[in-house]
């Protein structure tokens, strides 16, 4: 167990340059908190004592802002980075060397029963905000952009952004040339597309005004 811990407490400082002493990583960083307390949950739930597996995750929630359902399953060497309103489903599994970031939600899409929450395989990164959703893959060394919403398997060494959610880069080369600032955004795209139709029947109503003008001058005559 304490090398289990030991080894936390080695990737927070691998992870985060912020870091500076064993004694302020074990007091003040919350996501390893969260890591520690799900830990106990987790065995808790595997035994069958559901509600005080519950009761452990409810409080790691009240202290941390970190919600950890007690039956996800999670892989070693797992990081939260500033992890306030993370929101891990029940039926999660995350393998090793993954890191996530606050506001993440690894969340199902509905009650559908059995297996509905992500699986992030090794040496993922979800980022600030983004959200995973469904029983769906998220392959090794991929890589999910801030803001994104996910609702389909992602293959190993993709990066995915937008919403929903669209690869960019697969095994290193580039899908879309995409900035940072200019994310698909398909409402954006429908709004442009029907301001544009809408100048186009304006057009076609003044040109139709026009005819009506010029028929009536000429029954005037």
């Amino acid at each position: 167990m304490f090398k289990r811990m030991k080894e936390d407490i080695e990737t927070v400082f691998d992870q985060d340059p912020a870091a500076r002493t064993y004694i302020e990583v074990i007091l003040t960083y919350s996501g390893l908190h969260a890591i520690w307390a799900h830990r106990v949950a987790h065995a808790l739930y595997k035994r069958k004592m559901y509600f005080a597996a519950r009761m452990i995750s409810q409080i790691n929630r009240f202290f941390t802002g970190i919600e950890i359902h007690p039956g996800a399953i999670i892989g070693r060497r797992f990081f939260i980075d500033h992890g306030m309103g993370v929101v891990i489903g029940e039926t999660c599994e995350i393998g090793d060397n993954v890191t996530v970031y606050q506001g993440v939600t690894l969340g199902g899409t509905g009650k559908e029963k059995g297996k509905r929450h992500p699986t992030l395989e090794d040496n993922t990164l979800i980022a600030t905000g983004a959200k995973v959703l469904g029983n769906i893959t998220i392959g090794k060394n991929s890589k999910v952009g801030a803001g994104s919403v996910v609702l389909k398997d992602v293959p190993s060494n993709s990066t995915v952004v937008g919403i929903p959610g669209r690869i960019v880069v697969r095994d290193g080369v580039r899908i879309k040339d995409l900035n940072h600032c200019d994310l698909p955004d398909p409402v954006s795209d429908k709004c442009i597309e029907m301001e544009k139709r809408i100048s186009g029947l304006q057009e076609e109503i003044s040109q139709l005004q026009r005819e009506i003008a010029k028929g009536a001058t000429i029954d005037g005559h």
